[in-house]
């Protein structure tokens, strides 16, 4: 880090490749910062910058946008605290994936949405219990899931509330899933709202839940190696492909036991990326192994994704999905939020799956982060330090 005798701009991070799916730029160049925005993007910036961060060799992107994780910390026994898990790995907006629910929501704004740096949104919990406990499936009573709370707390919360959840494992929903599926979608549909489906170890395969579906709902988990998942041998599933044409979204969600190296790498080469690409962090799994967003950009690289359709999947494509694009998240455009990461590749590293299997790659680390301008003090990788 450096200080110019004649600055124009209070920063300027430097030399590093540009990366920026939402316009397009992918090139070395500067980003300089003034204040909260961004105050030029190109060549040549730095001899201006009071303060100057050399990025030679790493990659300058949109600060990166965690559609799924779970940070109700305090309430829910899944809940991971949200500036260490995310905004200090890089991450500066993210959306809560159905930890609250109706009756827990206040509880979710004050603590969660108002006590954290970052921007967060929710997708609400169909059942109004929320996931307090992973051990008590919050839909074995089929009363939990009450419409009018629902539609109640979306209508007052709409700067939160971007779509609602339902976990659909047997252990979840017991043997009603297609009532609960069907009522669930109702409420989505007078809400105007997105629904965000849970799969894995659902009753029955995958296609009987897929038909129910609407353009803009989420199915979550979209390389589980539980039962029921998208593929059949090698191939996705025909049906899949079809919800996919039809505008149904698949999002990674890694968690503690929904991402399968099997299935992602089958999946990739058979050309099928998620719309989103998560973490599915949760108290559970931020010390491994999931560790946070980066560490699940690192590993579908790793399997063949492409970067720069990795970085999209992180950024431009949650923020448009959870009605963030309108604040500036998810890009880099001069007169827009300061927000972005810095991404430096590290050697070789072992990274896990979430059935225990591993493969050794390089790992992308968030070396700077900046939040409305503002550096951000990072935290070190929590998985092993080297192979």
């Amino acid at each position: 880090m450096t200080v110019s005798n004649h600055p124009q701009y209070d920063l300027v991070l430097a030399a590093g490749t540009v990366l920026d799916p939402a316009s397009g730029l992918n090139q070395r160049c500067d980003v300089a910062v003034s204040g909260e925005q961004i105050a030029a993007i190109g060549p040549d910036l730095a001899s201006h910058g009071a303060t100057v961060v050399d990025c030679a060799g790493s990659l300058v992107v949109p600060g990166l946008v965690e559609g799924h994780s779970h940070i109700f910390q305090h309430v829910s026994k899944v809940g991971a605290p949200a500036d260490e898990a995310h905004l200090r790995r890089g991450v500066v907006a993210v959306a809560d994936a159905g930890t609250a629910g109706a009756s827990t929501f206040d509880a979710f704004r004050k603590l969660t949405v108002e006590g954290n740096q970052m921007r967060v949104v929710n997708f609400l919990n169909v059942s109004v219990l929320g996931l307090i406990d992973f051990r008590f499936g919050e839909l074995l009573n089929p009363d939990t899931l009450n419409v009018e709370d629902a539609l109640a707390t979306a209508e007052a919360n709409p700067d939160v509330v971007r779509g609602f959840k339902i976990r659909l494992s047997e252990d979840v929903v017991g043997p009603r899933w297609r009532t609960l599926l069907k009522k669930s979608i109702d409420l989505a549909e007078q809400a105007g709202l997105p629904l965000m489906m849970h799969i894995g170890e659902t009753e029955e395969p995958l296609p009987a839940v897929l038909e129910y579906l609407r353009p803009g709902d989420i199915v979550a988990h979209c390389y589980t190696g539980k039962p029921h998942g998208i593929l059949d041998g090698d191939r996705v599933l025909p049906e899949v492909m079809e919800a996919r044409e039809r505008g149904v979204l698949f999002d990674s969600a890694h968690g503690r036991s929904n991402l399968s190296f099997e299935v992602a790498r089958r999946a990739i080469a058979d050309g099928f990326l998620p719309d989103l690409l998560s973490s599915d962090t949760s108290a559970r799994n931020w010390h491994g192994p999931v560790f946070d967003l980066t560490t699940s950009i690192s590993k579908l690289l790793a399997l063949g994704a492409p970067l720069e359709e990795c970085i999209r999947r992180a950024t431009v494509v949650p923020a448009e999905l959870l009605g963030l694009a309108g604040e500036g998240y998810g890009r880099l455009v001069v007169g827009g939020p300061a927000h972005v990461t810095v991404l430096t590749e590290t050697a070789e590293v072992v990274l896990p799956d979430a059935s225990g299997n591993q493969i050794t790659a390089p790992r992308l680390e968030p070396t700077t982060v900046l939040h409305r301008g503002a550096f951000v003090e990072t935290t070190p990788w929590r998985g092993a330090a080297s192979a």
